[in-house]
């Protein structure tokens, strides 16, 4: 197993102490103890709960004895200082596994003093202290004597082997039953279980085998409890509603770039042709550019995640770049997934008063775009052109540029439609042809508005909605075309020979 090889190598360096962040503290504590066993090296375990016991969960064998329930309940062998003041007057060499131990170092110097005493005399008594938690922030006091281990994630032969293992164990359960499925659907099916841990990972396959199969259809509620099991801060958000590229007006260039890509995207490494990296949506406030990232993930059948650069600012030192590559890391854990970045320029846009974050938050993702090996595709949107880098504009960072510009006569006739669909409004019954010579200059959002308000004055009666009504609410709008008819020009003008058109 490599962590339990990385975590020998460790040992053999002599490192005084091991920070092991994960939530996978059964199979740490089964790695540690397997190697301690190796290299006959005693091994200890400490929590709160059940105070010091061998690796093995036996009661450990104090230096003056046995030590009896009794005795350990009374002395405190659950406190922090008891075990660390015993650990730096033994004499034994050996690991010392202290479990969820970051809570007890906050504001206590001396502990804090007691565990570089450890390590500092581990010249002379070998004692390896490890530290095994969800988190442990290291005090800068021992941070030179200290060494992180991150366990790896199951490979793809692991997850293939826990699949047929649970499903064994099933048909077991079920008088003999073999769970049905095809090559293509459980390749799928294992693709997506990867950046899971193997607890994590154990539990969802026995959740989607529970029905007697392995399927594609398994895949979006596999995916949806994935994204909750790793998004513990609450930046990315998962996209449920996701619309089909059916339901969105216009955009034939975009549609048919996509297809072209569809299955190189898909495809297994090997391919002699560049994966598709990601694309960038410009072009008017309300022209459909959200609508167009969603659709993206819907043709693709990819899992969408939308990061919002608004929620990624924190006022603390570090915390907001700290946000950025945590939410990277989820997105290539959630890989193959769309990653949407909307409203880009107003994370990264130079900005002179926010102390340099926005420039070193470009440099972070401006790294990640340029080292990523993971299907991560991008679909990053802007209203303002001028507020993004040159940095991020240029061909390489993105496959390419589309510009959304206002919808033309056919294609708001087909937004008309769309959106009485939508709303049980029959759009055979509607002059379609009229509203959308009366719509010129009309954003998507504008039109949809307008069947929206005449809804409302029709006091929610679809059969009366009229074209005479829409019409109504049509000229009573002033579209936003008109309010900014000078920026939407050079919008047009800059787009004009720096994209492609996504209609």
């Amino acid at each position: 197993m490599i962590d339990s090889h990385d975590l020998g190598l460790l040992l053999a360096s002599k490192i005084p102490v091991i920070v092991i962040e994960s939530y996978e503290e059964r199979l740490v504590l089964d790695m540690v103890s397997g190697l301690a066993h190796k290299k006959r090296l005693p091994c200890f375990v400490w929590t709160v709960t059940e105070g010091l016991t061998d690796s093995n969960l036996h009661q450990l064998e104090m230096q003056n004895g046995p030590v009896s329930d009794n005795v350990r309940d009374n002395q405190g062998f659950r406190d922090p200082n008891k075990i660390l003041y015993d650990i730096k007057k033994s004499s034994r060499p050996g690991i010392h596994l202290l479990c969820d131990f970051h809570p007890y170092l906050e504001n206590e110097p001396g502990r804090v003093r007691l565990i570089k005493d450890i390590a500092l005399r581990y010249r002379y008594i070998r004692q390896t202290i490890i530290f095994v938690s969800h988190e442990f922030p290291v005090p800068p006091e021992f941070k030179h004597l200290t060494a992180r281990l991150e366990i790896a994630l199951p490979t793809r032969d692991q997850l293939v082997n826990m699949v047929k293992d649970e499903s064994l164990q099933w048909a077991r359960e079920n008088s003999g039953t073999k769970i049905k499925t095809n090559p293509e659907s459980f390749n799928y099916f294992v693709k997506n279980l990867q950046g899971l841990t193997f607890t994590e990972a154990k539990r969802l396959i026995r959740r989607a085998i529970d029905d007697g199969s392995i399927t594609k259809s398994d895949v979006p509620d596999l995916n949806k409890t994935k994204f909750q099991l790793m998004n513990q801060e609450g930046v990315l958000a998962y996209e449920y509603d996701i619309p089909s590229f059916h339901d969105v007006g216009g955009l034939h260039n975009l549609k048919q770039w996509l297809e072209k890509r569809s299955v190189v995207f898909h495809s297994a490494v090997g391919l002699d042709i560049d994966h598709p990296k990601g694309i960038l949506l410009i072009g008017v406030q309300g022209s459909g550019k959200s609508l167009a990232a969603k659709a993206v993930a819907s043709q693709w059948g990819l899992p969408l995640l939308r990061l919002d650069f608004g929620t990624l600012y924190n006022k603390y030192f570090g915390e907001t770049e700290k946000n950025l590559r945590e939410s990277l890391k989820l997105a290539e854990a959630m890989a193959p997934c769309v990653l949407w970045m909307d409203e880009i320029e107003k994370g990264i846009g130079p900005d002179d008063s926010d102390q340099g974050v926005s420039k070193r938050l470009l440099a972070s993702l401006l790294t990640w775009m340029a080292e990523r090996t993971s299907s991560v595709f991008i679909v990053a949107t802007a209203n303002d052109i001028r507020k993004l880098p040159p940095e991020l504009i240029r061909k390489g960072r993105v496959d390419e540029i589309f510009f959304i510009d206002l919808p033309d006569h056919e294609t708001r006739q087909k937004i008309f439609s769309i959106h009485m669909k939508k709303r049980g409004i029959d759009p055979n019954s509607q002059n379609l042809r009229l509203l959308a010579e009366n719509t010129e200059g009309f954003s998507g959002a504008e039109i949809e508005q307008s069947i929206v308000s005449a809804l409302y004055s029709n006091e929610g009666n679809r059969e009366g909605v009229t074209p005479a009504r829409i019409l109504l609410e049509i000229k009573n709008t002033v579209p936003l075309s008109e309010l900014m008819d000078d920026e939407i020009q050079q919008l047009r003008s800059w787009a004009a020979t720096r994209t492609v058109s996504a209609h």
